[in-house]
C-alpha cells in the first residue's frame, strides 16, 4: 500500500504543475478491402487543476494509514 501512496503523491504533484497530457493516435480514414489510409490525430486530456491537489492528498492518506497496521 505505501508504493500505492507514493506513486499517486508523485502522481499528484506532477498534475499540480502540468494542466494536460497531448498524445498521438493513428487511426483508419479508408478502410476498402486491399487499400487503407491511415492518419495522425493528436489528442489531448485535460483535469483541472485541483484534481492534482486531490491526488496528492489521497496518497499521503493512503500512506499514512497503511502505517498504522
Amino acid at each position: 500500500m505505501k508504493i500505492l501512496g507514493v506513486i499517486l503523491v508523485i502522481a499528484g504533484v506532477l498534475m499540480l504543475f502540468s494542466n494536460s497530457i497531448s498524445f498521438t493516435t493513428k487511426e483508419k480514414v479508408i478502410d476498402a478491402g486491399p487499400i487503407q489510409v491511415s492518419a495522425d490525430k493528436e489528442r489531448t486530456l485535460d483535469w483541472p487543476q485541483y484534481a492534482g491537489g486531490i491526488v496528492a492528498a489521497a496518497g499521503v492518506a493512503i500512506m499514512i494509514f497503511a502505517k498504522k497496521k
